[in-house]
């Protein structure tokens, strides 16, 4: 279990206990005597039950609760997997106000729009009613096998207005069948989340991807957006020329072997957008040798295989900088892609990256993507850093 620390820092507490009763009563015990304004619940699909949901909002009473099912955790032991990690912020120095979207298939913008922006009116109303929490940042959870990720960040970032978006699409370990979305006593699916959340502390979002793009470019020359499949890049089969460029086995490639999460996360396609390069990850190769990608593709990109960078050395400096802008770093809440995970571990950089996450004071989960401002985005390390 993780132990929640000093009096004025948020709660975290971790668990890797199946009963839901002592999940709750070792919750309660990191919470004490501090009363929070809002909490955070990111877990194992093998928690993601009626049982544990009602449990923990009957314990927090009126506090608002959200969370997700994750493809692994990120606890105060860095890299966690099977297990539940809770953070709860404190009222001293927090507010929290929630918005949620459910039946993703039938979302309208308008009416998501004209949602956030009375969520957004509420929480300036209560801070002009009571003051000192002038920083704000959005919490944003999504049903990661929904495909509605890209459509939802636009239209949440641009009611937020000033307010960053920042978060995850749920997971289910690396299954893709049926991913949770925890919004006070009940995990749902087709569903998305927003978290406003107000402090007194100051707080920063960033993002970044451990990859810089390589020299060889591909053009996606058919696809079918809705579905995310590429049939083709530089008008040859998606899988044979992605295999070709990233300097696989094209041989592998013809018998749809060798093309796995493993070799996906070390040979990223990036696609560059506002004068930066983006990851746009490969989730599965298909039986025709086309290719589904965890985010919107489409006819005419332009794509190059991303080559990895001094991943430690990258994060490192990250922290550093966060450090520095918050005024030394609480925690941070981190949303970090699976394929990063898997990466991680073909490069025997796992336990090492593991350490500096616990070390940095990392907490949140392993997502099937990110979302950062409008953007849904793929194998990146993004988040919330908040000072003391």
């Amino acid at each position: 279990m993780g132990e929640a620390h000093c009096r004025d820092e948020l709660v975290v507490v971790s668990s890797h206990c199946d009963d839901a009763a002592l999940v709750v009563e070792r919750v309660i015990d990191g919470i004490g005597a501090r009363v929070l304004a809002g909490a955070l619940v990111f877990c194992s699909h093998r928690f993601a039950s009626s049982e544990l949901a009602a449990a923990l909002q009957q314990a927090l009473g009126e506090v608002p609760l959200i969370g997700c099912t994750s493809a692994g955790e990120l606890s105060d032991r860095g890299y966690d997997e099977d297990s539940i990690v809770f953070i709860g912020f404190p009222a001293d120095d927090f507010r929290m106000a929630v918005h949620c979207f459910d039946d993703l298939d039938r979302f309208e913008p308008d009416v998501g729009r004209h949602a956030i922006r009375a969520l957004g009116a509420a929480v300036a109303h209560e801070d002009a009613a009571v003051g000192q929490f002038p920083n704000h940042a959005a919490l944003f959870l999504v049903d990661g096998l929904s495909h509605r990720e890209e459509l939802l960040a636009m239209t949440v970032q641009e009611a937020l207005g000033d307010t960053v978006l920042v978060g995850g699409s749920s997971g289910d370990g690396m299954l893709f069948r049926e991913t949770g979305i925890l919004v006070g006593g009940r995990f749902m699916t087709d569903a998305a989340v927003v978290a406003i959340l107000s402090s007194r502390r100051p707080m920063r979002v960033f993002t970044t991807n451990h990859y810089s793009p390589g020299a060889e470019k591909m053009v996606v020359t058919a696809a079918d957006p809705n579905a995310r499949v590429v049939h083709e890049i530089n008008a040859r089969r998606a899988a044979d020329e992605y295999m070709r460029i990233a300097g696989g086995d094209l041989g592998a490639a013809l018998s749809g072997e060798g093309l796995d999460a493993a070799f996906f996360a070390a040979h990223p396609p990036m696609v560059r957008a506002g004068g930066a390069y983006h990851v746009r990850s490969v989730q599965a190769v298909n039986a025709d040798g086309s290719l589904t990608f965890y985010c919107a593709i489409d006819n005419g990109i332009v794509l190059t295989v991303g080559q990895p960078v001094d991943r430690l050395s990258q994060l490192e400096d990250l922290f550093d900088r966060l450090d520095e802008e918050v005024g030394s770093i609480d925690h941070v809440i981190g949303f970090d892609c699976v394929l990063n995970r898997i990466d991680a571990e073909n490069r025997q950089l796992s336990g090492a990256v593991s350490r500096l996450y616990s070390r940095r004071r990392v907490v949140g989960f392993n997502t099937y993507g990110e979302q950062v401002r409008a953007a849904h985005i793929n194998q990146t390390f993004s988040g919330l850093a908040i000072g003391r």
